[in-house]
């Protein structure tokens, strides 16, 4: 069952990749451009947040791992933000070999938001941070749009087109 994650993961890294050159076009100034309404303010924090929660969810929740914060002036465009998510991709195949075999295990732990201690599974945790980032994916490329970009296709890549 890890490996068909693993193989799965792979298509959310080739996509994750389109979209990163889609903002590498973006101008810096644009892609650090916080507009007051619009969640998490510019298309840079978005990238962070979702950087965040795999090391949330994966590595503070999964791994029992101290959680990393990003300081967001260190990653002012796509380039430097591809830094952060080679940490995100080892610390994913790390969860990943960590539960192999695994997948149905429950977890227990704490969350932020409630008192209690919620149980989760490797497989839900896994499939609750792609899920999270290909929501944020589209937030990324409506925010583009607003700031007068076109993107390109960011759907999932077909196998036969991958990166």
């Amino acid at each position: 069952m890890m490996h068909l994650l693993k193989e799965q993961y792979k298509l959310i890294k080739d996509t994750r990749e389109s979209l990163f050159q889609f903002c590498d076009q973006i101008q810096a100034q644009d892609y650090v451009k916080e507009i007051e309404g619009f969640g998490w303010g510019s298309i840079r924090n978005l990238h962070v947040h979702v950087a965040e929660c795999y090391h949330s969810w994966l590595g503070k929740f999964g791994l029992k791992e101290s959680a990393q914060m990003v300081d967001l002036n260190k990653v002012g465009n796509a380039k430097e933000m591809r830094k952060l998510f080679k940490e995100v991709d080892e610390l994913v195949f790390r969860f990943l070999d960590t539960y192999e075999g695994r997948f149905d295990q429950k977890i227990s732990g704490k969350v932020s938001w409630q008192e209690e201690e919620e149980q989760l599974t490797p497989l839900w945790l896994f499939t609750h941070t792609m899920t999270h980032e290909f929501h944020h994916k589209g937030q990324i490329v409506s925010r583009a749009r607003q700031l007068g970009y076109t993107p390109t296709d960011t759907d999932l890549i077909p196998p036969e087109k991958h990166i």
